[in-house]
């Protein structure tokens, strides 16, 4: 796919699969194919999947920790004429993986940059959790930190549209936990996990239910997941979030009694629902 010296290069885009290698589409073999580099984040992964489908195009390291640096000289090669693909580990590159940087800095230079589309855990999750899809949110990994967590899922707590979530295996069930606090136990969810490979599995119903099937079964903390959670629905729900959310702000400073009040007040929420909504009391 190189390009007369004179003629800019093009950096492709290409979505590969999130379990199941029949996934990757003929379209992105043949980018894969002719192209004279892929920019992959881990090379070791992306050669194993090259090699399934006979692909012999040389891989460089592009990750969060070089991509900076390694951006321009990328541009370079692309405005020398040589066309280039950008691949994730898994499905399509810039979703909570290293990419936008390169893609910037490529368009910036002049060089088009084309999407090659396939699989997305976030899409494909949504695509079979039964909640609403018109309007959402992604909010990527939530962060690692207990406190920090809790403080975004607050302040996503009266956020009317569905919320997509990537989460690990280490911390699926702290998370769900802390989504009970914030959202409260009767929320819809969907919990989706390894999807597209051997063990996926799709569970929904409420983040308290949800919770318990984790609990209860140790192979629904194992893999990768996606996390789908439905939006605060109607004035009273919403009203309710909103009333959680100031809820843990104040309970971080106030007694807990002390701070359901405040947060009643304020936000015309019940008060014993404040209280006891699974916010911790101690």
């Amino acid at each position: 796919m190189t390009a007369s010296p004179d003629a800019r290069g093009v950096l492709h885009v290409v979505a590969t699969p999130i379990g199941n290698l029949a996934d990757l589409s003929p379209r992105a073999q043949q980018v894969l194919r002719e192209v004279d580099a892929i920019c992959a984040e881990d090379t070791r992964h992306t050669r194993t999947l090259l090699a399934h489908f006979g692909i012999d195009t040389p891989a460089l390291a592009l990750h969060e920790h070089n991509e900076d640096a390694l951006a321009g000289r990328v541009v370079a090669r692309l405005l020398a004429g040589e066309s280039l693909a950008l691949v994730s580990d898994a499905g399509t590159p810039l979703v909570s993986d290293p990419g936008f940087r390169l893609v910037r800095a490529a368009r910036e230079a002049g060089i088009r940059v084309s999407p090659v589309p396939g699989p997305s855990a976030v899409v494909a999750a949504l695509s079979v959790a039964g909640l609403p899809s018109d309007r959402f949110t992604f909010e990527g990994f939530l962060p690692a930190r207990a406190a920090a967590r809790r403080e975004v899922l607050a302040r996503l707590a009266g956020e009317p549209r569905t919320l997509v979530f990537y989460e690990s295996s280490h911390r699926i069930a702290e998370t769900l936990a802390d989504m009970r606090a914030a959202f409260g136990d009767d929320r819809p969810a969907v919990l989706a996990r390894e999807l597209t490979k051997l063990f996926e599995t799709v569970l929904d119903g409420s983040l308290a239910a949800l919770q318990a099937q984790v609990d209860a079964d140790p192979n629904q903390r194992k893999g990768e997941f996606v996390v789908v959670v439905q939006g605060a629905g109607d004035d009273a729900d919403a009203q309710l979030a909103e009333g959680r959310r100031v809820y843990m702000l104040l309970a971080a400073q106030l007694p807990p009694s002390t701070a359901a009040r405040l947060a009643a007040e304020i936000t015309g929420a019940p008060r014993k629902a404040l209280y006891g909504g699974g916010a911790d009391d101690r």
